[in-house]
């Protein structure tokens, strides 16, 4: 046999056995005996002429294996276990307060009843189209209770306070009901609606209840992982789903299908998923602390959520437990929040703050409110508040309601060229 036909059969044979233990998954030190070894000899052979065992006798063969390939295998996915054990410690540690809210209410009962379309006609016409026999239509024969909805909350107290938001339990003809961790029942009576943001407060007659651990929203970054927990189409009781921080201090416009609408500042987005049901319901860090309370979603996305941040909530619960009810703190303007868009527009001398300019609903400054007495005007631009400034996203409404009623602020002003200081003494927001 020739020297190139030679060199055409090894060459196929290398073909071949590569083929083969990569098909078959043989790992690198299987290769080493048997076949492999003949096949790599003919190819030499073919090559050289040369037998391979002569070949091997001159050049001994060098293991290209480190010692390092032959210990234990370096733990590539330890990082992963730890995150892993880190959200289910979370969720072990808050689930045990998460409730699920059940939405009851009398409905009616709509049957087939007989009926007669010719009720109307003289007796004679009647009697003509045969007295409405077997004619029927729908009618209410009365009303029963139904569950109609669900949302979520977390215990906020030992003794049944529990957070949710307002939109799941503003309807005041039904009836909510409250099911804890432990699958116990509880009728809920709502104790407080907040007048600014999506929060309420329900409370349940109970004790020793297990409460969940309150976070600083004030505190979390773009990027973090946030765990949302809920009642997920009100069927799904602690129901968990994790994603990121995915945005800050967003405005958003949010409604239901019964007609509510409001507008919400300073919102957490996250991409963790939140269903329908999951209203109400903690949105925790990976210390299992509520760092949010989800309140919506966009219709039609990709797990663009958001939740109400924990800072908000908090003073509504020290409200609650100091008043009963839940006050907000009221200065009396219609403001536009600048941007840098805004700003190039508008021709405006800085590019963050609030721009107090009224709308068709009513004047810039309020009469009679803090806002008049304080001196503030229309087109003047709140740029901060006891020297907090109003940058990077910050909303003049979320930053007010850090402070109590009847508490003096003080407030940056620009007017013009100028700066100015004013203070205002914050009132209670009147009812609308």
């Amino acid at each position: 046999m020739n020297k190139d036909k030679k060199i055409k059969i090894a060459a196929t044979a290398a073909c071949a056995v590569v083929i083969f233990f990569a098909g078959i998954g043989i790992s690198p030190r299987v290769s080493e005996a048997g076949l492999f070894s003949d096949a790599w000899n003919f190819i030499k052979e073919g090559f050289s002429g040369t037998p391979a065992d002569e070949s091997a006798e001159k050049n001994p063969p060098v293991s290209k294996m480190s010692e390092e390939s032959e210990t234990s295998p370096i733990p590539l996915y330890k990082p992963v276990y730890e995150y892993e054990e880190a959200v289910v410690r979370a969720v072990d540690a808050a689930s045990k307060s998460v409730v699920s809210i059940i939405i009851s209410k009398d409905v009616p009962v709509i049957e087939r009843c007989p009926s007669n379309p010719w009720s109307d006609l003289p007796p004679e016409f009647r009697d003509f189209f045969g007295g409405g026999f077997g004619f029927y239509s729908e009618c209410q024969t009365g009303t029963k209770k139904q569950e109609v909805g669900g949302g979520s909350g977390f215990i906020v107290s030992p003794d049944g306070l529990i957070v949710t938001n307002k939109h799941v339990v503003m309807d005041k003809n039904a009836e909510y009901t409250v099911f804890t961790n432990d699958g116990k029942k509880y009728d809920a009576k709502v104790l407080a609606q907040d007048p600014v943001n999506d929060l309420a407060v329900l409370r349940i007659s109970a004790s020793n209840l297990p409460v969940a651990t309150i976070g600083d929203s004030d505190s979390i970054k773009l990027g973090q992982t946030a765990i949302a927990i809920g009642n997920a189409l009100g069927e799904f009781r602690n129901t968990v789903s994790v994603g990121v921080i995915s945005g800050l201090s967003r405005s958003i416009t949010a409604g239901n299908t019964q007609g509510f609408s409001e507008k919400i500042e300073g919102v957490i987005q996250t991409d963790a998923a939140i269903n329908q049901g999951n209203s109400g319901g903690p949105l925790l860090n990976l210390k299992g602390e509520v760092i949010g309370i989800n309140t919506a979603i966009v219709s039609g996305a990709q797990n663009i959520g958001f939740a109400i941040p924990v800072n908000q909530a908090r003073r509504a619960i020290n409200s609650v437990k100091e008043t009963g009810t839940i006050k907000s703190t009221y200065l009396g303007v219609r403001y536009i929040a600048i941007t840098e868009t805004l700003k190039e527009s508008q021709k405006l001398p800085v590019s963050y703050g609030a721009l107090i300019r009224g709308t068709e609903e009513g004047p810039a400054v309020i009469p009679g409110s803090p806002a008049e007495n304080a001196g503030l005007r229309a087109e003047d631009i709140i740029i901060a508040v006891n020297g907090e400034s109003l940058e990077e996203g910050k909303v003049l409404g979320t930053v007010l309601q850090k402070y109590r009623v009847g508490e003096k602020i003080s407030l940056s002003v620009r007017r013009g060229d100028e700066t100015l200081t004013l203070y205002a003494t914050l009132a209670e927001r009147p009812e609308e």
